[in-house]
Order: structure tokens, then C-alpha cells, then sequence
């Protein structure tokens, strides 16, 4: 299948592959985003549980099956992909939030949504995944399971669980052979991995950092997937090279101080812009339309921290995002996502 697609312009280079999250697979109105996403990465990835198989093309029918069909779209497993050391790092993160009253001043009356237990870490760490199931049972934010195989829980707390598995997703691929790159096209995911790296025990001190999020591109939604690869093919990787810029800017955060990091925030995002222009227009010139244009932006989302001398931060809590490329700090850890954001508006 994957002869179809031509990735000579990537040479030998292991692919990088954006994990779609916090859900477990696109709709049909998010088809324009997917379509652009190939442009700055090689595959897209979900993590679908195998009771929700085939979900996925039946939601979108008319692209997950023709990208799965060409071997750009990798459908994972949580019940095979969430591996020990996952599991672990997830179950103790949630539990440290638990226990420190993260989630105690939620609002009550919420309809609760359902989490894959796969997705808890279930699969692998049952003992573990049940005991954190409990305390959010006696705290009144999940109920037992009712068909086997998925929690209700309050929507604030599974929402936890999928933004911290997504940071976490990028190590446990690495320790399968495979790169992947949380990303997320909506406000709310990101607003909520910000509300989550703010919270009490995480440790990432207020210093969240946003980068780059420029107008790069049009609305894929009508143009077909084929026109959308031959445009690839055809930029010499423009946006590609814009994703690598962007992430070589973000580590060159590390070495930076408070002072330094603002000032070069202030550059980049000024020199991003003659960049982004540059997109737009290779994708203006190949498929002007009279309809309405949605920008879209591609930006990094992240989190650098310092762990603070006596401060008794669960281990797990540095784990995540450790050993991650994405350190904007000389801290000692970080979580990042991309993000994916259709701006609606005529050009």
C-alpha cells in the first residue's frame, strides 16, 4: 500500500507521525484538518480500542479508509500500545491529582462520559487502574463500569486522562519504534493541557509556553486527498520545514533564562510570519477558490518546569515528558502538543 504514496523527498528518515487526540478518531467535519496535517507530517496515527474497531471509517468514510488504505493513516491499540511503563506513569499521575484535590471543586450534575478501560491502563496494570478507579468512585467522579469495557467517569478527569496519555503516547512509541507527535485542532484540548500543567501538583511552575500559531495554509476539505499528496510532493516540504524551524526553536529554549526565552519569543513569532505567508501563497496559487478560506495554524503547545529543591513531586510527575526532544527550559522535564486550529475567515 504504501508504494502509492511517493516519500522520496523524506530519504531514509523514520516517519513522523501526528497522534491525533483527546478522541479516539475524527468526524467527518475535521476531514480538512487531517487532509492538512499530512502536509507537516508523514502519517497520522489514533488509538482506538479494539471494541471501537472500525469506528473510525465509518465516522469519516470517505478519508480514514482511503488513508489507511495507502498506509497513511496507523490505527493503535491502547490494549496492545499502552505498555507497563505507560500505565504506571499515567495511573500515578491521575492519582497524585486525585489525591492532592485536583478534581474536588468540579461542578456537580455533569453528565458523565464514558473512558475505554484500555485506556486507563486497564489492559496492563489492572490492580493499579482499579485502585485509582476506586478513589474516583468514593469522590463521586466515576461510576462502575456498565458494559466491561469503558468507566464513566466526569468529563474534567477523562479529559485528564487523555491529554496526560498523549504526552506520554510520544515515549511509549519511541520504545515501540515509532515517532509520534501529539496534536490536537481544537482551543478546548489546549486550554485544558494548560489547565492541567497549572494544576498543584504538576510542577511546571506557570510556564506555559504557546509558539507559533500562524495562518500556513487553506481549507483541505474539498480538495481531493490525491491533489493533496501531489501538492506534497510538489513543495519540496515547505511545510515541512516549517514544523522542523518551529521545533528547532523550541529547543533552543532550553538554554535560555526567563528574560532571553521572552525576548526570543517576541523575535520568532515576527520572523514567523514572512514563513507562514509563504505557505499561504503555495496554497492559494494551487487551489484558489471563490468559497470561503479557513487559515490554518500550527503552533507548539508545552510546558517547561524545574523541580524545586525539598518539594516532594511524585516521580511520575517528572516522567512526564521526560526524555522528550521538547524541553523549553533546563528543567527537568516538559509535555508539548501540537497545535492544529482552523481560523474561519475570508482572505
Amino acid at each position: 500500500m504504501r508504494a502509492e504514496y511517493d516519500r522520496a523527498m523524506e530519504g531514509s528518515l523514520p516517519s513522523e507521525i501526528a497522534y491525533y487526540y483527546p478522541e479516539p478518531y475524527w468526524l467527518a467535519h475535521e476531514g480538512g484538518w487531517i487532509k492538512s496535517l499530512l502536509l507537516f507530517f508523514d502519517e497520522i496515527a489514533v488509538l482506538l480500542p479494539s471494541y471501537m474497531r472500525g469506528r473510525h471509517v465509518v465516522a469519516d468514510p470517505t478519508l480514514a479508509g482511503p488513508l489507511e488504505n495507502r498506509g497513511l493513516l496507523r490505527v493503535l491499540e491502547p490494549e496492545t500500545f499502552v505498555d507497563d511503563v505507560t500505565a504506571t506513569h499515567l495511573t500515578e499521575v491521575i492519582e497524585a491529582l486525585v489525591d492532592s484535590g485536583a478534581f474536588a471543586d468540579l461542578p456537580s450534575g455533569i453528565r458523565f462520559a464514558e473512558l475505554s478501560m484500555s485506556r486507563t491502563g486497564n489492559g496492563t496494570l489492572r490492580a493499579v487502574a482499579e485502585k485509582i478507579g476506586e478513589k474516583l468512585r468514593e469522590r463521586g467522579l466515576a461510576t462502575s463500569t456498565e458494559d466491561g469495557v469503558s468507566i464513566p467517569m466526569h468529563p474534567a478527569v477523562r479529559c485528564a486522562y487523555l491529554l496526560v496519555l498523549a504526552q506520554l503516547a510520544r515515549e511509549t512509541g519511541a520504545r515501540q519504534g515509532i515517532d509520534l507527535h501529539p496534536v490536537t485542532n481544537g482551543r478546548g484540548a489546549v486550554e485544558a493541557l494548560h489547565g492541567l500543567l497549572e494544576l498543584e501538583p504538576m510542577p511546571s511552575r506557570g510556564q506555559v509556553v504557546d509558539v507559533d500559531l500562524q495562518v500556513v495554509g487553506v481549507d483541505l476539505d474539498v480538495i481531493p486527498l490525491d491533489d493533496v499528496l501531489q501538492f506534497k510532493r510538489e513543495s519540496a516540504g515547505a511545510h515541512r520545514r516549517y514544523m522542523q524551524h518551529l521545533r528547532e526553536f523550541v529547543l533552543s529554549l532550553r538554554t535560555m533564562d526567563d528574560v532571553d526565552r521572552e525576548r526570543a519569543l517576541a523575535d520568532r513569532r515576527a520572523d514567523l510570519e514572512d514563513e507562514a505567508r509563504d505557505l499561504r501563497e503555495r496554497a492559494l496559487s494551487a487551489w484558489r477558490s471563490p468559497k470561503d478560506i479557513a487559515g490554518f495554524g500550527l503552533g507548539i503547545t508545552g510546558a517547561a518546569w524545574a523541580v524545586a529543591t525539598g518539594s516532594a513531586i511524585p516521580a511520575a510527575l517528572t516522567a512526564l515528558g521526560a526524555g522528550l526532544a521538547m524541553l523549553p527550559s533546563k528543567g527537568g522535564g516538559s509535555a508539548y502538543s501540537y497545535i492544529f486550529e482552523a481560523q474561519k475567515q475570508l482572505q
